[in-house]
């Protein structure tokens, strides 16, 4: 699948490299380029016709005149896929048609299997732990095909030194052999715990396009549901929430209960989870049942586009006054309960290109005109539910021969607030442990809902 992985700073030079197809570049050169005194492209793996992989993609991407916004960039028939962490960049090289989600999701594991081993993903601690980079992507990749990416499995058998035990006794061997090839490769046997607790964190970021009359244009939610995981022994856990199709097949969802909570199910678009959920039993009984890795995961992602609750309404009002002024007033509106409070909160107005200066009038918060981004930055630190506030704003014009209409960009806004927009409920968190002696009752079990603005967006 993958030709070959290199890892770059920010000037270009290769910190890791490892080429696992011919057709990229030799593997010789490419190994011999970490670390180099006279560079990290030596002459000899230079062809004579064309140019390597590793010098393709520093003087296309990396040292490009204009900034490359595409992750996928294809020269001379050979596709590079790249993300990047603070000033490293991580690329993906090859010449098949290949399917390009799986090697971005390979990418990203391979980011958060360095960010557990060795902490921030930095030029200096990549090259205190090369010898340990080079041990994981032989166990993760395999003839460039992914294999075990899990950072719980890989840790049994790599230590965080990367220096494997000599000690090790049959029984350890074996159980790293199951690790590896056994069913449950994400959780290895005999963790124990003094207190049993379970952390549940549903994450949401909701996402609207509206037009000045209120006019939803576009919206939907994309969520997370992270799980950080203490639990002795091999647990089974069941997972469930507000599912429309769940709801309805339970024969709940009256009336009464629909006006009593607001809300009682969700229609949920797409989903994906954690390869640890049973997926055979979501299709027939829709019910998320799985043995959960040690620590923090992603136990799923979802989407949905349908009964979304907005947290705010932004009215937006833009009158010209003549040429040279116009007059900006904006009311934000919260749309959730008064015992709830937003945090965070940021509206961002646009302001013309020609604009020469700005009076700005808050009832709350404080707002700032700043001209480097042609925008007022109007921030509040919280907000309870149904309330409202208001700025005001008197901003003057440079004249322009220009005759060409003000684009009137749309108004932004950040915030969070401690609900999920789109309504999902965690309705039950069961722990089975039938080995050891602790039952559903002794599990300590903490929920939190997070809702965040994404693109939320009113035309004005």
């Amino acid at each position: 699948m993958i030709g070959g992985l290199f890892i770059y700073n920010h000037k270009g030079e290769v910190l890791i490299s490892r080429v696992y197809r011919d057709d990229i570049g030799s593997r010789q050169a490419a190994d011999s380029a970490v670390f180099s005194s006279s560079g990290p492209f030596p002459g000899e793996w230079l062809e004579a016709n064309r140019r390597n992989a590793v010098d393709a993609f520093r003087v296309n991407v990396i040292h490009a005149r204009q900034q490359v916004r595409s992750p996928v960039t294809n020269i001379a028939r050979t596709s590079f896929f790249h993300v990047k962490r603070s000033n490293i960049w991580l690329a993906a090289v090859t010449k098949q048609n290949v399917n390009a989600a799986m090697v971005f999701e390979f990418l990203y594991k391979m980011c958060d299997v360095m960010a557990a081993y060795f902490g921030k993903i930095s030029e200096e601690n990549i090259k205190n732990n090369f010898v340990l980079i080079y041990e994981l992507l032989d166990e993760i990749l395999d003839f460039g095909y992914p294999q075990n990416s899990e950072t719980g499995a890989l840790k049994t058998f790599i230590t965080q030194q990367g220096i494997k035990s000599q000690h090790q006794t049959k029984e350890e061997q074996s159980q790293i052999t199951s690790q590896v090839t056994g069913q449950i490769g994400w959780r290895r046997e005999g963790i124990k715990y003094r207190r049993n607790e379970l952390f549940l964190d549903v994450l949401e970021s909701v996402n609207l396009l509206m037009s000045p009359q209120g006019q939803v244009l576009s919206a939907h939610v994309s969520g997370r549901v992270v799980m950080k995981s203490y639990l002795s022994g091999m647990p089974e856990c069941k997972f469930g929430m507000n599912d429309k199709i769940v709801i309805e097949k339970q024969g709940k969802g009256t009336a009464d209960e629909t006006s009593k909570s607001g809300k009682q199910s969700i229609a949920i678009d797409d989903c994906t989870f954690h390869q640890c959920v049973r997926l055979s039993k979501f299709d027939s009984e829709r019910s998320i049942s799985f043995i959960p890795p040690d620590g923090e995961f992603e136990l799923m992602r979802y989407r949905t586009t349908k009964d979304i609750i907005f947290p705010f309404r932004v009215i937006p009002l833009v009158r010209e006054v003549g040429r040279t002024k116009l007059e900006v007033k904006v009311v934000i509106k919260s749309n959730f309960k008064p015992s709830l409070l937003a945090q965070k909160i940021e509206v961002r107005i646009p302001t013309p290109l020609n604009t020469s200066g700005v009076q700005v009038i808050c009832m709350k918060g404080k707002a700032k005109y700043k001209a480097s981004e042609n925008a007022i930055v109007w921030k509040i630190k919280r907000m309870a539910g149904m309330k409202e506030s208001q700025i005001s704003a008197e901003i003057e014009l440079l004249p322009t021969n220009d005759k060409k209409k003000w684009a009137r960009p749309p108004i932004s806004m950040n915030f969070e607030v401690p609900f999920a927009p789109s309504g999902l409920k965690v309705r039950y968190l069961k722990v089975f442990e039938p080995k050891l002696n602790y039952s559903d009752h002794d599990v300590i079990k903490w929920v939190r809902y997070i809702g965040r603005s994404g693109i939320y967006e009113t035309r004005c």
